[in-house]
């Protein structure tokens, strides 16, 4: 398999609406048996999940791995924080840029990549309504134009 491919298993799909996003970066996870075995079968949310720095290391709290159907009495814990693996330089880099006002980590998606769950984490700054409003209305203009060049183009 090349190294190129991978299959998304899970996305946050409100996080673009509810953040502009700055920068991401791939992320591995410190994860148990039954919990990859989860994620493989495509139980996992990342609706309320976000990343907090806890001595000099990034955690994701809050993200939901469904307790694996076959395991046994060692199941996992379904909301426990998970270690995220990135070098010191990189988790030093991206700290200091969170500590800026405005500023937060956030999960933007889960995949898996040669077999290993990864995680792709962004520096993101959370939007104003108005600025909600405005992305709606740039996207409905979009949609609009694009309806109006196929239906010209189709001679309607």
């Amino acid at each position: 398999m090349p190294e190129t491919e991978f299959k998304t298993v899970a996305t946050n799909r409100k996080a673009r609406h509810e953040y502009f996003v700055e920068d991401t970066l791939e992320a591995g996870l410190v994860l148990t048996g039954t919990e990859i075995k989860s994620i493989r079968a495509g139980h996992v949310s990342l609706q309320e999940a976000f990343v907090e720095q806890t001595d000099g290391e990034l955690w994701v709290q809050g993200m939901h791995v469904a307790t694996y159907e076959q395991g046994h009495r060692d199941n996992h814990d379904p909301l426990r924080p998970r270690k995220l693996l990135l070098h010191d330089y990189e988790i030093a880099k991206w700290l200091d840029r969170s500590a800026q006002r405005g500023y937060t980590i956030i999960p933007l998606r889960i995949y898996l990549k040669r077999g290993r769950a990864k995680m792709e984490i962004a520096l993101a700054k959370g939007k104003k309504l108005y600025d909600k409003r405005e992305t709606i209305a740039r996207r409905d203009a979009a949609r609009s134009v694009d309806r109006a060049l196929s239906d010209h183009r189709r001679g309607r």
